[in-house]
């Protein structure tokens, strides 16, 4: 399955890279997928999900972010931008949708988030929720308690020790430092993603994947982790469906406990959530031994929507 290499070119210059694929059976066309990806990785890692939701009908549009794959050079990778880094990317993701909007306009429009790109996806849909039809958060970091509010401190200390372009190792560590430590005997620094060795080794290989990103990436994303735990998430439409799916020993969500503390704050706002936990799954259920169930299970949720919504 081949895909469209295209750009969403933004006001500031940036060049945002973008994968389309289509189903190529002539079949009637479904609905739209926007994929928004995670921290240290890009959106060519999604092709083999993208194949099973064209094969299910969908057209899938997935970007690199800012500091990402080929929309920044590798020099930049893990830098927003200098100033409004959160924004940009948010406004990115608005143009992406935009384009499979117009590029489909007769059809459902979905949001698809993963780790990092959950919490672009929410940060977007605050003040757009109106334009898409339904919304699968995968991986998601949840609700984080007082550890939200000590790493913004650090992150701004680290911006002026190292620059806004100076990678934190200091960061890195305290975000995954410890994701590592419930699978030992450790194979790799990166087992905490998924059970399955051969994916773990595909990321480990991927000169893409596993840098270490920017203090000021860290300002601005955790600046985008305190608003999706704020009343601002009220300001989502209250009738538009949204998808949890999580493993329940991936650390990045808290084993889960974190992941259920954010759904039980989002439905206190009123939002229309529902949930799935996958036991034994790791952060990338994508890219977990179940992998198939998983992806047939999301686009099982995503026909029951969109027939409800015909």
């Amino acid at each position: 399955m081949q895909a469209e290499i295209t750009t969403a070119p933004a006001p500031d210059g940036v060049g945002v890279h973008l994968h389309i694929w289509r189903p190529d059976d002539g079949s009637t066309l479904r609905g739209a997928v926007v994929i928004s990806h995670g921290l240290a990785e890009h959106s060519a890692r999604y092709a083999r999900f993208a194949e099973a939701l064209t094969g299910a009908g969908f057209a899938v549009y997935a970007h690199d972010h800012r500091g990402h794959g080929r929309t920044s050079p590798e020099a930049e990778h893990g830098f927003f931008a200098e100033v409004n880094g959160w924004q940009r990317v948010i406004d990115d993701l608005g143009r992406v949708v935009a384009r499979a909007r117009k590029d489909n306009p007769e059809v459902p429009c979905v949001l698809f988030g993963h780790s990092m790109g959950t919490a672009v996806v929410l940060s977007w849909l605050i003040a757009n929720s109106e334009k898409v039809d339904a919304v699968v958060l995968s991986g998601p970091t949840g609700r984080v308690g007082p550890l939200l509010s000590a790493g913004r401190v650090v992150a701004s200390v680290e911006v002026r020790r190292l620059g806004k372009r100076g990678p934190s190792k200091l960061l890195n560590s305290m975000a995954f430092g410890a994701y590592n430590k419930a699978f030992k005997p450790n194979r790799t620094d990166f087992d905490w993603l998924s059970k399955d060795p051969a994916e773990v080794d595909a990321y480990v290989a991927d000169p893409w994947c596993g840098f270490v990103a920017s203090a000021q990436l860290w300002v601005d994303l955790l600046g985008g982790q305190a608003l999706i735990q704020s009343p601002a998430l009220g300001r989502i439409r209250r009738d538009l469906p949204i998808y949890v799916v999580a493993g329940a020993r991936d650390p990045v969500g808290g084993q889960g406990a974190q992941v259920k503390a954010w759904i039980k704050l989002a439905r206190g706002y009123g939002l229309a959530v529902e949930e799935r936990m996958w036991v034994d799954g790791r952060h990338e259920m994508l890219n977990e031994v179940e992998r198939e169930k998983v992806t047939a299970d999301v686009i099982g949720w995503l026909d029951r929507q969109l027939a409800t919504a015909s």
